[in-house]
């Protein structure tokens, strides 16, 4: 099994980094400034991966943030995966052009099975789809929309369609230091053979043990945000554990 890993989320909104709860601008929290510097601060305590969303851009439905996201891109040495306004083949290419390791489409892998092969098909390992769910329903437009769409039936369809790697984040937990949804994150694991990041909740090392200790092969991390923010755990301390294979 490969590595399990934490992947530090950082979330650009106003050029600034901050942390939503539940996906919510009216509940926004300011942590930096300067998202390039807490890129830099993640990858020196030993982040493998940096998950960067352009919220702006999600809320936007294009990129806004795209100069920004390229910027952290170069300034680390370790991979970054970016989403947030990516909707068609020439913004996925521009992003990975300028260095990025793996684009995040959403709300487009909803709109048409056509759709979503075809740009399954043309990046393969460079593309990975977000699930976001609420209630087991996806949601899309950053999260502002929820669809009848059952989540783990959108996994499966898209697992059939090539997808390599699916992100999965349950929005009502998003922000909220509740713990993931650990069930469904199983159930979700399950019900695929394609790569799983889970997201969602996490508060602590106990959490992302309760993940490890599920032993599903395709689930290879849980990407964190608020935990790491508000301190409640080192990621200096929990890369260098062992016990987070």
């Amino acid at each position: 099994m490969s590595d399990f890993i934490v992947i530090p989320a950082i979330d650009i909104r106003n050029g600034k980094c901050v942390r939503l709860r539940r996906g919510k601008i009216a509940e926004e929290k300011i942590y930096s400034d300067n998202p390039v510097e807490m890129a830099l601060r993640w990858a020196n305590e030993g982040a493998k991966l940096l998950h960067v969303v352009d919220l702006d851009g999600a809320f936007a439905g294009r990129p806004v943030n795209f100069e920004l996201v390229l910027k952290i891109a170069a300034a680390v040495k370790i991979p970054v995966q970016t989403g947030g306004g990516l909707r068609t083949a020439g913004q996925i290419e521009k992003i990975l052009e300028g260095g990025v390791k793996r684009a995040v489409i959403g709300t487009s892998a909803c709109r048409s099975d056509w759709e979503a092969e075809a740009l399954i098909k043309k990046f393969g390992e460079k593309l990975a789809i977000g699930i976001d769910a609420r209630n087991g329903l996806a949601q899309t437009k950053g999260w502002t929309a929820t669809t009848s769409i059952n989540a783990v039936d959108l996994a499966v369809k898209l697992a059939k369609l090539g997808a390599k790697t699916l992100i999965f984040t349950d929005t009502g937990r998003d922000g909220t230091l509740a713990g993931p949804n650990v069930p469904e994150i199983e159930k979700f694991c399950r019900a695929v053979d394609c790569d799983v990041i889970a997201s969602g909740g996490v508060s602590g090392p106990e959490d992302i043990a309760r993940l490890q200790a599920l032993k599903l092969p395709n689930l290879r991390g849980v990407i964190v945000g608020k935990a790491l923010y508000e301190g409640k755990f080192s990621l200096k301390d929990i890369c260098s554990n062992k016990k987070t294979r």
